[in-house]
This record gives C-alpha cells, structure tokens and sequence, in this order.
C-alpha cells in the first residue's frame, strides 16, 4: 500500500535523476521545465519546431493536405505564398484560426517559417475506434427529488426523471439512422434534431454502423426488448455530426470542421457534451495536435468532450502495449476512457479492463531545434466504461454487419428494431458521455472538470490493473449522480479557492452498491502526471475546477519535488508520487508499478520499445499497424466466436415488436 504525500522526498527524486543523468544525460532542470508544462522554444533548446514529423518525412513533390495552424492575421508574403500556383487554401476555421491547406510537400517548411505560422501538420485520416444501464448504476438514479431556491430565497422541492432531458450531446461520428426506434422521444418525434455531413458523400444516415450504435448507448431509449437496450440518457437530445464515412474512415480536416461547428451552435441546440468514438495516430505533442487544441477551446465553452481510448492495447503477439492512446485522446481536457469487460454480468466484482483497450502514458511529442523529441507522458486514460460485446442499435444495411452478418443480435427481424454487438473503446466513452449528460442536467452549473472530477472520485479502481490501464477506474454513475446532486448550483468563476463545495456539511457515503455488490469510490483524481486524492476535492472548491484551466494546472515541481499550487489547489488535497496497480479499494491503495519520476522527464526517461512493467513501450507516437488505427469491427473480428475478450457479453432478449413505455 503506498501512502500518497504531499511533498516527493527530494532524495528520491534527486537519485532517480543522478541515475537517469548517467544513463541517458537527462538534467534534473529539463525534468522541471517538463513538469511545468513549457513547450517548445524552452530556454537553452532553440525554437522548437513548427512541422509534424509525418509531415516532415514525406517526398518533396508529393502534394499533400496540411491542417495550418495560425498565431495572428496572415502577412502579405504568407498570403502570396497561399495564392500561388499549386497551393489551395481547401478549408478555414473561423473559431479556431487554422486552415486547410493543399500544398507541395516541398513548401510545408517554408510554410512553417512564417512567425504568424504556429504549426504545420498532415491532415491525418480518422477512424472509428456495447444490461449498460444497469451495471454503471445510470437505472439506480433514474427517479430524483432535488430542492431548488426561488429568487426570494424559498426553497422547493420537485421529482425529476433523471434521462437527459434538455441536454444536447453531439456525437461526431459516422452518422445515425434516423429511423431506428431507439432514437424516438416521448411525444414520438425523432430526438436527433440536428445532422451534419462533413464526409461529402451528402448523406447523414450510417452506412457504416458504428455511429447509430455510439448514439444509442449514449441516449438510445428503452423501447425495444422492454427496456433492455435502453441507453444511459434515454431523452437527450441528439446532435449528429457525421465525419466518418460510408467505410468508417475520415480526416482531421473533417473533425476540425464539426468541432468549429459546435463553437458556433452550442447554445443553440444547448450541447453540453460531445462524444469522439475515433481516433487518429498521437504524432504530435497534445500543445500543437491541431484537434487537441479545437478539443481544448470546447471544453474551455462549457462542453464536456467525451474521448475514446484507442483499441491498441496488445501486439500481434498477444503482448501488453504501452503508449498507444489515439488523439485526441491524449488532450488532457478531454475525459478519455478506457473499455472494460463485464463479463455480461451486472455485479461489479467481477469487472476487469480488456486486453484490447489503449494504454497510457500518451507518446504525442514535440521537436526541439537541436532534433531531440519531447514526449508528453501524461496519465490516460481518466477512467474506463463497459466496452466489450455491447448489444445496441443496429443502422438498416450497414456495411459491418453486411461483412460480419455475426454482428447481428437476432432480436428483431424488423430493420428499425434491429440490434448489433461491437467491442471498443468506441462504446465506453459514449456511456461516459451519457453520464456526464445526466450530471448536468441534475446541475447545469457543473462545469466539465467539475464532471470529469465527480466522474474520476466516484470511480471504482479495478484490482490488478495499473493507472495506464484504468486511471481512476470504471465509470460508476450512481456514485456520481449522489455526489453531483449535493454540489451547489451558484458556482461561479469567482467563487474563492477552498470555499465549500457541498450544500451539506456531511459528506456522502463513499462506496456504491450494485447488483449486491458494494465497493468503495476511488476518492481521488488523476493529474497528468500523477494523482491527487482527500475529501478535501469534494468539500472545497479548487481553482482547477473553472474553464479555461486544466486540473493537472494545480501541480508544479520545484527543485525536484512535487507540490501543490496554493493558488490552484486547497489545504487538504494530497499528492501521490506513484504510478499504482490497484487492489480495488481506493485510488492510493496498491502496489507501486513505477515512480511518477519517470513520467515527468522528456521521454527518453521511458525508453522507447523498452518493457516497462508488464507490457512494451510504443516509442515515437507510432500505433500498431503501421499507423493505420484498428476499428471497433477488427477488434470483434478477430475472434470468430464475435465475443471480443472471448468472453460472455449481453443477453440477446428478443424484441416482441410493441414499444414499450415504461423505461
């Protein structure tokens, strides 16, 4: 058991680094610039360099699509150079200051020389990375009393049915069929109110069949199968964003273009949460990954950005992967989630994280001037949700069933009743979204670090499995509904470091039952780099709470240890100084699996493709297969028994055809 503290013992540290000085000539001063946050152009290192390294490396005369990412106006040489024969500005994001870019590959350099260039990447391709309800305890909470206070000062009470009502979630992803039944509200009108295609096929419907099933486990109702496919927010209101096309591939251009889409419309349409179920190769540093810093901006407007992991979690030959977490995964503002395995059960004892979801730290780096690679090295992911043989919404002739007939439930012979099996972290994050749904409708004031804490401290650490595997652990609604509904709703930016947070001066039980098995909450956080942890999270308001600041912002080192930032962080909250395998108790109990000194340097610290721990290392942001990123339908198909981990998944309860209301 490792007990967390609030300082690093300075003579740890300070030997892991004589250790590391000797061994690889890394500087106790750069493990401090690094753990500080500083990018590129740190002192002593030159300018860092503004072109991607994928970039870097292609043929001169290849013409390529680069995403341009902008510090200021463009100059009068930038813009005859974006003018020029053979260069075609495709595309500009007028929220988030870049553009898409066709160009010679020979003129990406000189592109990136202009000051008012900030950084020059490819516009890589995207790809799409399913009893829900009951296990992540989203049915325990369906039926709430909450006390609101009139302007006068009275207070009243009412009964809400906790399903997402009122609250948008955009799900950017390969479309959604609009005549499932899943997606009907109560008045028996479509809940999808507004579609998208930015694939230029001009369609929004989903050949493919991976974004209708996303959808309804985020906010699919229970009218089929007397509730059993029923979503974690059953009468959210849809957004659907379709930026995958009708063979499940994409490109950043085309996320770009739906995330400057929600910056625009958010308030619209009220979308408090958007869901990514996609990934793409974490090449560069999250601080210049164009959709990690559009990510960012959405999140710093008040949307909660729910991240799929990636589905790289084992090689070829069957081995643990270490650093294979997709981007936008990597983005620190984003809740990434990982996919864990229920074994089909409701009871949570049983509950593991599967073979195949990504692991951290996360490998996106930077380059300084003198060549050498800086990589991230953050915790990820932040906690993990059920994903493995997930039994949702089946879009009407899609392609993965059409090539994996096997996929199909069996539940219904009707098209708009059908259900499908997939195995991803593609179908956990959008329970987590579904989740944070449901927070924000109980307390529209929450903003999404204040939910991606909520969600992390009443997560249930998973034992065996280390924080690169787990985070905080699995996702478990119950225990955040609980907590969320005992936090004030007058939260403002100005409200002062250490106020109370709770409405009540006793703190709530922290453990949750369910399906008669009780465990305890996780009682902590994840911070980048390491963890924090006390009841002092959940009773005072921390600064690292607000928009516009990151939760790790509240940890600095200084002369080789780690501390708190008073100004970011109150008394009370502890530091851990570890990377810990849980023994599924709370978030400090369990074996050291490694020091979090290793994190916080370059990432020459963790050798690339050298084991650490129990797994290989994935070195220079490079994914399994060629940096060609695996979809949800290989996952499933690599087993010809279609259970994923090879092991049982949801019930197929046949649909008797009559919708059923009571959900």
């Amino acid at each position: 058991m490792k007990t967390p503290k609030r300082f690093t013992l300075a003579t740890r540290l300070i030997a892991f680094s004589l250790t590391f000085v000797l061994c690889f000539g890394i500087m106790i001063s750069d493990l401090a610039k690094a753990a500080t946050g500083n990018g590129g152009g740190q002192a002593g290192q030159g300018r860092a360099k503004k072109l991607s390294s994928d970039l870097d490396a292609r043929a001169s005369d290849e013409l390529v699509k680069v995403i341009l990412q902008l510090n200021n106006k463009p100059s009068g040489q930038l813009n005859a150079l974006l003018n020029r024969n053979g260069v075609h500005v495709r595309a500009s994001f007028r929220n988030l200051n870049m553009q898409v870019v066709e160009l010679p590959a020979s003129l990406a350099q000189t592109l990136a020389d202009f000051d008012e260039v900030e950084y020059v990447s490819i516009d890589r391709p995207t790809m799409a990375n399913g009893h829900v309800s009951a296990t992540t305890g989203a049915d325990a909470v369906r039926n709430q009393t909450i006390t609101t206070v009139s302007p006068l000062g009275l207070p009243s009470t009412k009964s809400i049915t906790l399903d997402g009502t009122g609250i948008g979630v955009a799900i950017l992803d390969s479309g959604i069929d609009p005549t499932h039944k899943s997606f009907l509200g109560a008045n028996d009108q479509t809940r999808i109110v507004f579609s998208k295609d930015y694939t230029g096929e001009n369609r929004t419907d989903d050949p493919y069949g991976h974004g209708t099933h996303v959808a309804s486990l985020a906010a699919g109702n229970g009218r089929i199968s007397n509730g059993a496919y029923i979503g974690i927010a059953p009468n959210a209101s849809i957004i659907n964003l379709r930026v995958l096309n009708a063979q499940g591939q994409g490109s950043t251009s085309a996320v770009l273009s739906a995330l400057d889409w929600l910056l625009t419309n958010r308030a619209t349409y009220n979308i408090r949460v958007a869901n990514l179920s996609l990934g793409m190769p974490a090449v560069d540093s999250y601080k210049n990954d164009p959709v990690c810093k559009a990510v960012r901006q959405l999140v710093n407007a008040g949307v909660v950005v729910t991240v799929a992991a990636g589905n790289n979690g084992k090689n070829s030959a069957g081995q643990k992967v270490y650093g294979s977490i997709h981007s936008p995964g990597d983005e620190p503002s984003a809740i990434t989630v990982g996919a864990a395995n229920t074994f089909g059960t409701n009871a949570r004892n049983d509950d593991g994280v599967t073979t195949y979801s990504s692991r951290g730290p996360t490998r996106g780096a930077w380059t300084d001037a003198a060549g050498v690679k800086h990589y991230d090295n953050l915790i990820k992911p932040d906690l993990v949700a059920p994903g493995n043989k997930l039994l949702y919404a089946e879009a009407e002739n899609n392609l993965l069933v059409a090539q994996n007939p096997w996929l199909d439930g069996g539940v219904s012979p009707v098209d708009n009743r059908k259900m499908m099996y997939l195995n991803g972290t593609s179908m956990a994050a959008p329970c987590v979204a579904g989740a944070a749904t449901l927070l924000l409708q109980l307390n529209p004031k929450l903003t999404p670090n204040m939910v991606k804490m909520i969600l992390m401290y009443t997560a249930q650490p998973l034992s065996g499995y280390n924080m690169f595997e787990q985070g905080a652990g699995e996702l478990n609604i119950e225990g955040a509904v609980r907590l969320a509904k005992l936090m004030r709703t007058d939260l403002l930016s100005t409200t002062l470091l250490g106020a109370p947070l709770l409405t009540t001066q006793t703190l709530p039980a922290q453990q949750t039952t369910v399906a008669g098995n009780t465990f305890k909450w996780s009682g902590g956080i994840i911070l980048n780099q390491n963890y924090a942890q006390g009841t002092a999270l959940i009773t005072n308001y921390q600064k690292i709470y607000g928009q516009g600041v990151l939760m790790g912002d509240g940890v600095l080192m200084g002369d080789g240890v780690l501390i708190g930032d008073s100004t970011m962080l109150s008394s009370g909250v502890l530091m851990g100084d570890n990377i810990i395998t849980s023994n599924g108790i709370t978030i400090s109990e369990g074996a050291v699996f490694c020091n979090s000194g290793v994190l916080i340097g370059d990432g020459v610290l963790i050798g690339d493709g050298v084991l650490i721990g129990d797994g290989v290392l994935i070195g220079d942001g490079v994914l399994i297969g060629d940096g060609v990123l695996m979809g949800d339908a290989y996952v499933l198909a690599q087993s010809a028994a279609a259970n994923g981990d090879n092991t049982s998944g949801m019930d197929a309860p046949f649909d008797n055809g009559v919708d059923y209301l009571g959900y």
